[in-house]
């Protein structure tokens, strides 16, 4: 077994009716869970009461980004969610949750730990997928912390959006290369990004006419319109809007094989999403510690905001909200280490997550009153961070949609185990 991997009980505590269900992490995946919250607790929370600390987006300041990057490598804590061969940990996606849950609890823990989108499910995904010289040209550089990255799937309509099927940027097959036109747009962390993923049409086949491509930010051919605006903090670089009028791209810089692109997709998309979900309880974790510090001391007509019935009603909801997403997120992560797609867990794990963040940081908002709606606390900076969930990597919708195709298969959808 993995030495991240999952605690197992011994016999003595196995039911004679059946299998154990051991929630439980092993000793050394507790002990490094806890020692990545320790750091944050120690090194990035406290960065956040610092006005310099923070850039004119409302995240990190790069220098002070590159400092703490220096003691995570120094603390033996960086990138965790690849392997050794990579300069990773190597954890497993259980273990991963546990960590990425930790890390969220400070709004700069994942960038820190070079474990933030859109770099996190780009670095999986080439390790996965990418040749070796693939992976030492395009992976190595941000696996180490040098560059950022991009992947550029979504379009403005009538284009590709939860439905890569309409994809409409194309990829012409031109000599020993490529030329791509078309736009794109949302496209996170495209200012400061210099290695783009790139899915793009190169046929009208239904099933095999997407491929993916990988660019550098100097080639010639494209640019960045613009940077879109948007309600809520960003991450660094922005959501973007790129044109393509004549990208070339060498065969040689193709990801898998010409038709694999929506292959690539689901490959980058489908982990990807449940770190997102890993990240967000973080989050929501964090409104509640701040909403209870409140309300244990706040006191009105007699009696303490914690003693009311209401106050605990609000806050028992919130929490039961985010243990069940919680639960949900593990049951995921257990499916993948196990080989699953676990497509449908996913689904399950992006809608419950994603709205239980939102009621805990609402519920947070709503008890610690003025407070919680000012900048005095960054219950405001989650809040309007949070919005955002129900609709990346997949609306809310969409994905029950999934999730009654998935029922709709048969008694599959109900199966226990792997």
């Amino acid at each position: 077994m993995h030495r991240y991997g999952r605690a197992r009980g011994g016999a003595g505590r196995r039911a004679a009716t059946g299998p154990l269900m051991d929630f439980a992490l092993a000793p050394a995946a507790e002990a490094l869970r806890a020692r990545v919250a320790a750091f944050v607790a120690e090194e990035v929370l406290p960065l956040e009461a610092d006005p310099a600390a923070w850039d004119a987006h409302e995240n990190i300041a790069l220098d002070r980004l590159e400092a703490l990057r220096a003691r995570v490598k120094a603390a033996g804590l960086w990138l965790p969610q690849l392997g050794p061969e990579h300069g990773g940990l190597g954890v497993d996606h259980v273990t991963q949750a546990a960590l990425y849950e930790e890390m969220n609890r400070a709004l700069f823990g994942p960038v820190a730990f070079n474990c933030a989108a859109p770099d996190d499910g780009t670095m999986m995904m080439l390790a996965r997928i990418a040749r070796p010289d693939q992976q030492a040209r395009w992976l190595a550089p941000i696996a180490d912390g040098r560059v950022r990255s991009a992947f550029a799937m979504t379009e403005p309509a009538p284009g590709a959006g939860s439905d890569p099927t309409m994809m409409r940027t194309a990829a012409t097959r031109e000599g020993d290369g490529w030329t791509v036109r078309g736009r794109k747009w949302f496209i996170t962390g495209a200012g400061v990004a210099r290695h783009f993923v790139l899915i793009a049409r190169t046929s009208d086949d239904p099933r095999r006419g997407l491929s993916a491509f990988l660019f550098d930010r100097d080639a010639p051919g494209w640019r960045i319109e613009r940077r879109i605006p948007i309600m809520g903090p960003e991450e660094h670089g922005g959501h973007c809007e790129l044109v393509f009028d004549g990208l070339r791209i060498p065969d040689g810089d193709r990801l898998m094989e010409v038709g694999d692109g929506l292959k690539v997709t689901q490959i980058r998309l489908g982990p990807a999403r449940l770190t997102h979900c890993m990240r967000w309880l973080g989050l929501g974790r964090r409104s509640l510690e701040i909403a209870r510090a409140y309300v244990a001391e706040r006191a009105g007509f007699g009696m303490r905001l914690a003693d009311r019935e209401s106050v605990q009603d609000k806050l028992g909801a919130a929490a039961l909200a985010l243990r069940q997403g919680r639960l949900l997120v593990m049951h995921a992560a257990w499916r993948l280490d196990r080989g699953d797609r676990a497509r449908a867990e996913i689904s399950m794990a992006k809608v419950v997550v994603s709205e239980a963040l939102q009621l805990a940081v609402d519920t947070a908002i709503q008890l610690t009153g003025a407070r919680g709606y000012s900048k005095d606390t960054p219950l405001e900076w989650i809040y309007r961070y949070a919005r955002q969930a129900r609709l990346v990597d997949g609306a809310s919708e969409v994905h029950r949609m999934v999730l009654a195709r998935e029922l709709a298969g048969g008694d599959g959808f109900w199966r226990w185990g792997a």
